[in-house]
């Protein structure tokens, strides 16, 4: 709209409106400027009405020339030129800032006092502005641009590397940011000036962000440019426009978003505040034996990278097998970027680090897309993205499982597949997804599968409800899948091919069929639980303490109902509705049974069990995908409270919140100290007894139930092979994945005997079999550490031998070389 009319105080008459203003920036323009100005005033004024009226304000910068009096020349002749004027020079940033806010046209045309860019060339902006942008800019690099007047060599070399990076790391999608013709929208050309803090030459893309950021369309017109001598723009000056970017990057952080990823840090540090009291001395219980498996997953890759060996095997465990790495959720992605810190810290401080910082980082990511696709107000995108990140089931598997707490590319994922349903550089963005799949591939592939279940859910539910988006978003989003696809199979082809179809692979592991969801799950609580926790119920409806998939507690259920409810008219509300309530089902298995009866029901996990890679999930962890589904429906809730007028409405919604959300705030995770290392091990005893080909052998040979040999070989530096083990690995011609080493009779026996402490009779035969198992295994030494059923362990393993073991360094140890 154009200004309103106002008075000019200095002369006492009416200001005409003005449809165009145009502004010139100038410092020590003497030479140049009157021409400049000239060609102005007489394109303007042989236009006729075509611009309608129009002002020329000229901006001096602080000039020690005769700048101010070539414009003061032509304002005798001409009252529509103006005079602005800096005291001092300040960049070409804060110049514009001045000239702009003292302009009053409907349209504001901002050029350079070389005028490289021709006045003529309005016309073709002025058009583009026409068609409804906000902004039409010129470019020396949009197809059909003209250069009649090129830099030197090594200058346009250096501007287009500057203007490259600035495009990438600014306003991706402009071609040329920099060049010093641009016409906008007079209205918001002023608020965005008036926002801007720039002074030099980065007001451009600071500009041009603050257009992106608003929504306002920003065309980009190819122009005639001609070099002109005497440019005040330095090759070093993009480099300047960079640091500029960076340190407005800095300065734009909103303190609430600082806050909450402090405060999500400081969430996840207080969950693991027992572990960090001593992490190479304290151990988490409800990890079972998965810390040690961790930490083992984590110094084994160390290994690999430090020796340059392929990482995706190793012959540590499981010997002569081997363990096929990459089958087994190593985060190789983590693992091997953090080498270093493993090799100097040690691994049980990599993984107290990992999962205490991925879990934060996850939650800032959450954060990030809720407020960047959800809602505004950063309070409720906080309470939303903790209860994604620290809901009860990802709090459960913090215990044990970092490939599930560190998702923080899910989300990622999830807004850039967003962008491509919006049709947003379908090319550059599949290319970007592609990436960043080959990434969370190598960080978890199971939490990427249930993922992409949720994403399916959410887009089934969206698309039904908004026919009319799904129609204008399946086209670009197919594109960009096709594309991302291309980036990422190659990429991942050898290291798939070798999960699936190299050494010691295996088609899937079974879980049994009671690894779904109880309803009543569903509405318990965890045992993990601040207030409300209770260990014995949640014992009694989970596979065990890392497996507490659901627990999100009755009093959220009921909010959550009750917001959908509330909210049903938000198309939102229903597509985050159904993808939890279907998520919630189909984690309670292939069959479930009805609460307080002996009847089943058929689940629809039935369609999906048997089906390849849906085979190996434990259909209980799909309730997890119900975790940010809730975090944005209650985020949504929060910010139509805060942001409603009625004080009484909002002191009840937000205490039904509360008290939803109280009995479920995770207590610290259990602690205690670690069972030492035997010195044995620990000082290096073993050297004497295992070979360079030999291995070391714990009595009972280590599996899921008992891993503490991988700590042993961990401390020792890796510097002894094991047998046996805790990882995937094939069983039987089937090759069935099973979690330890395929058994054989010894193992068998000797696990049977620490479990029940029953020895069974051992004559030849068992000799025999043990002396076939001892060379299999290339045992140099059997090792037996203090435990339950010690007497009888020894017992089996000296008529196994056929001599007494010896009492060396806090263990039993019988040397296999006579």
């Amino acid at each position: 709209m154009s200004a309103p009319q106002a008075t000019d105080v200095r002369k006492n008459v009416p200001v005409v409106p003005v449809d165009l203003s145009v502004v010139v920036p100038a410092h020590n323009e003497e030479q140049r400027l009157g021409p400049t100005l000239e060609a102005i005033v007489g394109y303007l004024g042989a236009s006729g009405s075509r611009f309608g009226p129009w002002e020329v304000l000229v901006v001096d910068d602080g000039s020690t020339d005769g700048t101010q009096d070539v414009v003061t020349a032509v304002a005798a002749r001409d009252r529509r030129v103006r005079l602005v004027t800096s005291p001092e020079n300040q960049g070409k940033g804060h110049a514009l800032r001045l000239g702009v806010l003292a302009s009053r046209g409907r349209r504001v045309l901002v050029t350079d006092a070389d005028l490289a860019t021709p006045i003529e060339e309005l016309e073709a902006l002025d058009k583009a502005l026409a068609d409804g942008p906000s902004a039409a800019i010129g470019s020396r690099s949009a197809p059909g641009a003209t250069i009649e007047r090129h830099q030197s060599r090594a200058r346009e070399l250096l501007g287009r590397a500057g203007n490259f990076l600035i495009r990438r790391i600014a306003v991706p999608g402009i071609r040329d940011t920099q060049c010093g013709f641009k016409l906008f929208d007079g209205e918001r050309a002023r608020e965005a000036f008036a926002e801007s803090r720039l002074r030099g030459w980065g007001i451009d893309v600071e500009i041009l962000q603050h257009f992106r950021r608003s929504g306002w369309p920003v065309a980009e017109v190819p122009v005639r440019w001609a070099h002109q001598p005497g440019s005040k723009v330095r090759p070093w000056d993009y480099a300047r426009v960079l640091v500029e970017l960076t340190a407005l990057k800095v300065r734009s952080v909103r303190p609430a978003d600082l806050l909450a990823v402090a405060a999500f840090l400081v969430m996840a540090v207080s969950l693991y505040a027992g572990r960090w009291a001593d992490p190479n001395h304290r151990y988490l219980p409800e990890s079972l034996q998965d810390q040690n498996q961790w930490e083992w997953f984590f110094a084994v890759t160390a290994d690999n990278v430090a020796h340059l060996r392929n990482p995706l095997f190793t012959a540590l465990q499981g010997y002569p097998d081997g363990v096929n790495l990459m089958a087994n959720t190593v985060m190789l992605g983590l693992t091997v970027p953090l080498a270093p810190v493993t090799l100097l810290l040690g691994p049980a401080v990599t993984l107290a680090l990992v999962m205490t910082v991925g879990l934060a980082a996850t939650a800032t990511a959450w954060y990030r897309l809720i407020v960047k696709r959800v809602v505004r107000h950063r309070g409720a995108a906080f309470v939303g993205a903790a209860l994604a990140a620290f809901a009860p089931p990802m709090v459960s598997h913090a215990n044990a499982h970092p490939n599930f707490i560190v998702l923080f590319m899910i989300p990622l994922i999830i807004e850039r597949a967003l962008r491509l349903c919006g049709g947003e550089r379908v090319v550059r963005n599949g290319v970007v997804l592609g990436l960043m799949l080959v990434y969370q591939i190598f960080l978890g592939e199971e939490p990427l599968l249930l993922a992409s279940v949720g994403m399916v859910l959410f887009a089934g539910a969206y698309a039904a409800l908004r026919p009319d988006v799904a129609k204008a978003a399946w086209r670009p989003l197919l594109k960009g899948l096709a594309i991302g696809a291309a980036v990422c199979l190659p990429l991942v082809a050898l290291p798939l091919y070798w999960q699936f179809f190299g050494p010691q692979s295996y088609r899937s592991v079974l879980h049994g069929d009671n690894a779904g969801n109880s309803p009543l799950a569903l509405l318990s609580f965890s045992g993990r639980s601040l207030v409300a926790g209770n260990d014995a119920r949640a014992s009694a409806l989970s596979l065990n303490p890392t497996e507490q998939n659901a627990f999100y507690g009755w009093p959220l259920v009921a909010l959550a109902f009750a917001i959908v409810v509330r909210l049903w008219e938000h198309v939102l509300v229903k597509a985050l509705a159904f993808t939890a309530a279907a998520a919630a089902l189909l984690s309670l298995g292939p069959r479930f049974r009805i609460p307080l009866s002996d009847s089943t029901l058929p689940g629809p996990w039935a369609l999906l069990a048997d089906k390849p890679l849906f085979e190996s999930v434990i259909e209980g962890r799909v309730a997890m995908i119900c975790a940010p589904a809730l975090g944005m429906l209650l985020a949504v809730a929060i910010e139509r409270l805060v942001r409603t007028p009625n004080i009484a409405n909002q002191f009840i919604g937000l205490t039904a919140i509360a008290a939803a959300l109280i009995p479920i705030v995770p207590a610290p995770l259990k602690s205690v100290e670690r069972v030492e290392v035997p010195a044995f091990i620990a000082d290096g005893t073993w050297k004497a007894y295992i070979g360079k080909d030999e291995t070391l052998v714990p009595i009972p040979l280590p599996d899921s139930g008992n891993a503490e040999a991988l700590h042993w070989q961990t401390a020792a530096g890796l510097k002894f092979r094991l047998p046996g083990g805790y990882f995937n690995g094939p069983y039987g011609s089937e090759r069935i994945g099973i979690y330890t080493a395929s058994p054989r009779y010894t193992s068998n026996m000797l696990r049977d005997i620490s479990f029940t402490g029953r020895v069974p009779v051992i004559g030849r035969n068992w000799q025999a079999q043990a002396r076939a198992d001892f060379a299999y295994w290339k045992a140099g030494a059997l090792v037996l550490p203090p435990q339950q059923y010690q007497d009888q362990l020894r017992q089996a393993v000296d008529k196994l031998v056929g001599r007494p073991g010896r009492w060396v360094g806090g263990v039993w140890v019988w040397d296999l070389h006579g």
